[in-house]
């Protein structure tokens, strides 16, 4: 197994510590050391896919897992904000679990035709959008501009997942058919 993959599986393996430090009460400055896991996360997101395309180490289970890697990462923290009682993530949440599952079920028709599709510029700006916002709502500053900024980032994000997500679909609409 090459490095790349071997950073999305580590990516991978922080999501259940992630939520642990967003959920629990029992470490000191949990919301804070999930912040840093989650922020250290998106770093081996943007450095497997640095070292994948630089050093030629793309593989099929790269193309796999860094997508996945990505959706369960956001997803996951998503889904802890909305427990945690952060009503303003919840549409966004829903739309950007209906896009992913979406887009998995279309990447398994794909798959049965032989067809391995990439995650596309557009989509790889959604992701990077999902992950700032996250960083956002970690933020515990409460003020109306910072406010304004989260606001803002989530309609970008929202905006992103269904246009990437239309995008997706009409780029690769032969698969469908």
């Amino acid at each position: 197994m090459n490095l790349p993959n071997r950073l999305t599986l580590l990516r991978i393996c922080m999501i259940p510590f992630i939520v642990f430090c967003m959920m629990t009460e029992l470490i000191p400055y949990h919301r804070l050391v999930a912040l840093g896991l989650f922020i250290l996360a998106c770093l081996t997101d943007w450095l497997d896919g640095y070292i994948a395309r630089k050093y030629n180490l793309v593989t099929t289970l790269g193309k796999f897992l860094d997508p996945l890697a990505d959706k369960v990462l956001v997803i996951s923290v998503l889904i802890c904000f909305i427990e945690l009682g952060f009503p303003q993530v919840y549409l966004t949440t829903i739309v950007i679990v209906f896009r992913e599952l979406a887009i998995t079920g279309f990447r398994i028709i794909a798959a049965e035709k032989k067809v391995v599709i990439a995650a596309s510029k557009l989509g790889k700006y959604k992701t990077t959008f999902q992950m700032v916002w996250v960083v956002l709502l970690f933020l515990p500053i409460t003020n109306a501009p910072y406010s304004m900024v989260t606001e803002i980032t989530m309609y970008v994000v929202l905006i992103l997942t269904i246009v990437s997500f239309m995008d997706y679909i009409y780029k690769n609409r032969e698969v469908i058919r």
